[in-house]
């Protein structure tokens, strides 16, 4: 005797939901067919969260059907009548007032913070930050390196990274990586070319945020590009993070030496040790005849480091390498040139100083 579609439903009639009606009194059945001793039925659920709930039923109307005298096959699918709902992006808000802490606080698993600094914009500091990081990187230790030049950001471009940070909650901020060194700047959070108009309770806002909300995991040292001069992220970086010390980039000219004295000045009264300087475009070596040339002057830096007792810790020339490959993204301290030596000599006497 052949199976029939109501044979089929009578028995469908015993799956029930917890409500006590049956999924036929739903209208939860679809696509009912029999063909010989085949049974095929979709299940057909208001949406996607109920369906994967639904497994259990689906396995209660395939076995009743089966029960059926003469049924060979059954197959029921489980489906949803719509698509199921995508969960909202997670709004990560970058800046505004930053928030009360008990004390000066480090990030978990960050052995030590150094900030890198100048008096004045123009001395190549980001550049000799970048650098710094991938030798550190290159002579095995882990490195962090925090963009916090909120008005000029240039890590992004210097380290060949564009990409925006998850934040899968909304609040932890996922850094990146590129050429061995953890990386966090605020120009992966903001349009290229957009300026960022902000006050300075947003600037300390800001920076306590990408020091305590990135996941920045175990770091040897966390290195910071700071803005040139003496303003808010200075103050807010020395008074409410425990940073280990800080580098003083300089060119021996006597109006960017003005400046760094400045800078010294300011970590001193912040009870920030000031840990070396450094002497950037030192001297230019022309690529014809191989002269040198001292541009910017010659020693005022190392002076001024012997002057305070501080060690000089590199003195670097300019050089159109380290220009196109910061251009490039690809930092020259990543190559095996004469600079990424000269960088080398540096992060291996900030290791032997037990700096980094």
């Amino acid at each position: 005797m052949p199976i029939t579609k109501a044979q089929v439903e009578a028995e469908l009639q015993r799956v029930t939901l917890p409500d006590g009606k049956s999924i036929l009194a739903h209208d939860l059945v679809r696509a009912l067919t029999v063909e010989g001793d085949a049974v095929r039925f979709v299940i057909e659920a208001p949406n996607a969260q109920v369906a994967a709930q639904m497994a259990p039923l689906r396995d209660a109307a395939e076995q009743v059907v089966k029960a059926i005298k003469g049924v060979g096959t059954v197959t029921v699918a489980l489906t949803a009548h719509g698509p199921a709902p995508k969960a909202p992006a997670p709004s990560l808000k970058i800046g505004g007032h930053p928030k009360p802490q008990d004390g000066p606080t480090k990030p978990t698993g960050v052995k030590r913070i150094l900030a890198i600094g100048s008096g004045k914009g123009g001395v190549g500091k980001s550049t000799v930050s970048s650098n710094i990081a991938v030798a550190l990187a290159r002579a095995g230790r882990k490195v962090g390196l925090l963009d916090a030049d909120i008005y000029g950001p240039s890590q992004p471009r210097m380290m060949g990274v564009n990409k925006r940070p998850a934040s899968p909650d909304g609040k932890t901020i996922i850094p990146l990586h590129a050429h061995g060194v953890t990386l966090m700047s605020i120009g992966f959070m903001m349009e290229e070319g957009k300026a960022v108009v902000w006050r300075g309770p947003m600037l300390m806002g800001a920076l306590q945020q990408m020091l305590g909300q990135v996941e920045w995991g175990e770091l040897d040292v966390l290195l910071v590009d700071l803005p040139p001069g003496t303003g808010d992220v200075q103050l807010t970086l020395c008074t409410k993070s425990e940073l280990s010390g800080a580098i003083i980039v300089s060119t021996p000219q006597d109006v960017a030496l003005i400046d760094a004295r400045k800078a010294i000045d300011m970590f001193n009264t912040l009870k920030t040790p000031v840990l070396g300087l450094i002497e950037n475009m030192s001297m230019f070596v022309c690529p014809d005849c191989g002269s040198e040339h001292q541009i910017f002057g010659h020693g005022g830096v190392a002076d001024e480091a012997e002057k305070i007792g501080v060690p000089l810790l590199g003195s670097l020339p300019i050089d159109l390498e380290t220009r196109l490959a910061g251009d490039a993204g690809t930092p020259v301290a990543a190559g095996d040139g004469p600079m990424a030596q000269a960088y080398a000599r540096i992060a291996e006497g900030l290791i032997k100083g037990g700096m980094a």
